[in-house]
């Protein structure tokens, strides 16, 4: 019986069909992306980078939505909401009535898009919330845009990654706030200001008016903070004369003003009979309310009186909608219910602050580093514009009262970039064969200070996530250690793990923090944006237990 033949081995493939298919993979990489394949990264850009930012945004949009359809009720902005989903001439003069007889006790811009939605989908929470769901994931694409312009797709997608598990922004875009609409508006006037900065356009730059203009809509006077860093910014390294760079500021200036004030502007010029009541201001006068009772009456300089309630319904000091005894408030000339070190006080910090340390260390990192530059150098113009922003917002947050949480969401945007910035400058100054030793230890240093803070803050509230100081601690150390290795051996696995490290230091504990806006318990309200649970308030503060419902 013969044997049965066995079958033979497949041949390898040839050489030239290796070199075919290696062919058609390089061809497909360098087509064109089409417009729907909005999951490739455009010309440009690293490979990776789209479809990491897709991956941020939809955690973005996760965080923001979870709890929509139990997001809760403000009464007193939501019956706003309502009578301007109800009539159109409610809806331009921000009424709080149907009837349009007076208005909210503040410009009510940042209703706009809740009653558009509510117009379009019924009147219910998740039919406010949806708007400000959208303004955050569009705060996460833009961040990534306006950083990778300046310092690269990594620090870009890290900036993007920053701000979504900032642990205020993560409640706030999730419930009816109206400090999420300013946040956008800022974050697009800056994408407008790096365009107009970069060319000496003053189109550009005229576009960043009208979008701080539309910022002040929403939260009036808040949104002018951010003018000294773009100001700052566009005289320092815009590409022109000077001549015409006070040209464009002025310009600009103009149009921001003529948008910031239409509404005033509005109520002003408008015969008193057929306009509603100035909600908020003793003497009907919509200036009165934006600038004293909204503005300086807040830092204690005012006779008005101005008392900001603590229960969301209630306001003393004017005459506007909703004035009721109330639950008392927070007075601005109280020092005890304003304390200058707020910022770094149990009510806020683990809220804004994770990122104190990275955010300063890498902004004196930038400056230091990018110092005897020429005038227009995009590097060093990035870090004064996002420096000013952070300082010029921190300082008035420390001498004005902050009823609600979300008020220093304004820091956000700022604190993210620099960061990021900061962090892949230092990486790479770390990676340098050339340089000063200095340089290269900037990052162990920083990563060695920030899990020292992120520890401390974690170990302030180690009942509700007790693993949370040890994992700081231990991922610091050895991000730490092997940074430090890398500098004697120069090893490629090392700087891998040294970053892998550093990442989770800087991240695990304002993740943990966002994250809990999963659970209900922990997500925040409608009356104050805030992640985790609560530490001890301190006198005066904005003390929430209780989940609102809606009536």
């Amino acid at each position: 019986m013969s044997a049965s033949p066995v079958p033979s081995a497949p041949s390898p493939p040839s050489a030239s069909a290796t070199a075919t298919r290696a062919s058609r993979r390089a061809a497909a990489r360098q087509r064109p992306r089409r417009r729907w394949e909005l999951w490739r990264s455009p010309d440009g850009q690293p490979p990776w980078a789209r479809p990491a930012l897709l991956a941020i945004a939809a955690l973005a949009g996760l965080l923001y939505a979870w709890n929509i359809t139990s997001s809760g009720l403000a009464p007193f902005y939501s019956t706003a909401a309502r009578s301007m989903a109800e009539s159109w001439k409610a809806f331009l003069f921000t009424a709080f009535d149907p009837g349009a007889t007076v208005t909210l006790d503040k410009i009510g811009g940042f209703l706009w898009p809740q009653a558009l939605s509510a117009r379009l989908f019924g009147f219910h929470d998740w039919a406010l919330t949806l708007p400000q769901c959208v303004e955050g994931v569009v705060c996460v694409l833009v961040m990534y845009r306006v950083v990778r312009r300046w310092q690269g797709a990594a620090a870009g997608l890290l900036a993007a990654g920053l701000f979504t598990l900032t642990p205020v922004a993560a409640s706030m875009f999730g419930h009816a706030i109206p400090d999420a609409s300013l946040i956008m508006c800022l974050v697009l006037a800056v994408d407008q200001y790096q365009r107009a900065v970069r060319g000496g356009r003053l189109g550009a730059l005229v576009l960043a008016g009208v979008w701080v203009g539309l910022g002040f809509q929403a939260k009036m006077m808040q949104a002018w903070l951010i003018v000294p860093a773009l100001a700052v910014g566009y005289l320092l390294a815009a590409p022109v004369t000077l001549r015409r760079r006070l040209g464009h500021l002025l310009t600009a200036g103009v149009v921001m003003g003529a948008v910031s004030l239409s509404w005033v502007l509005l109520m002003t010029f408008t015969p008193k009979d057929v306009r509603p009541q100035v909600g908020g201001s003793s003497g009907d006068s919509a200036f009165s309310m934006v600038f004293d009772y909204n503005g300086f009456g807040r830092f204690g300089q005012s006779g008005n009186g101005a008392t900001f309630s603590t229960d969301g319904t209630t306001k003393s000091g004017g005459g506007g909608a909703g004035q009721s005894a109330g639950r008392g408030g927070i007075v601005a000339s109280d020092p005890e219910n304003n304390p200058a070190h707020k910022l770094v006080g149990e009510r806020l910090v683990r809220q804004i602050g994770w990122l104190y340390p990275p955010a300063l260390l890498g902004l004196a990192f930038g400056l230091f580093r990018s110092r005897g530059r020429p005038r227009t150098d995009r590097t060093r113009a990035g870090y004064v514009m996002w420096g000013t922003w952070l300082l010029t917002t921190a300082a008035v947050l420390c001498v004005v009262p902050v009823p609600h949480t979300a008020y220093v969401a304004g820091l956000a945007p700022a604190l993210a970039a620099l960061s990021a910035a900061g962090a892949v400058a230092m990486w790479r100054a770390h990676r340098a064969d050339r340089g000063s030793r200095a340089a290269r230890l900037a990052l162990p240093v920083t990563v060695a200070a920030q899990a020292a803070w992120a520890g401390y803050l974690a170990a302030g509230q180690a009942d509700f996530a007790p693993w949370l100081t040890p994992l700081v601690a231990a991922a610091g150390l050895l991000g730490v250690a092997a940074l430090v290795l890398r500098l004697r051996t120069r090893r490629r696995p090392l700087g891998a793990l040294a970053l892998a490290a550093a990442c989770l230091a800087t991240l695990a504990a304002p993740a943990t923090w966002s994250l809990s806006v999963l659970n209900t318990r922990y997500d925040g309200s409608s009356f104050d944006a805030h992640a985790g649970p609560f530490g001890s308030e301190p006198r005066g503060s904005f003390i929430l237990n209780v989940r609102p419902k809606a009536h």
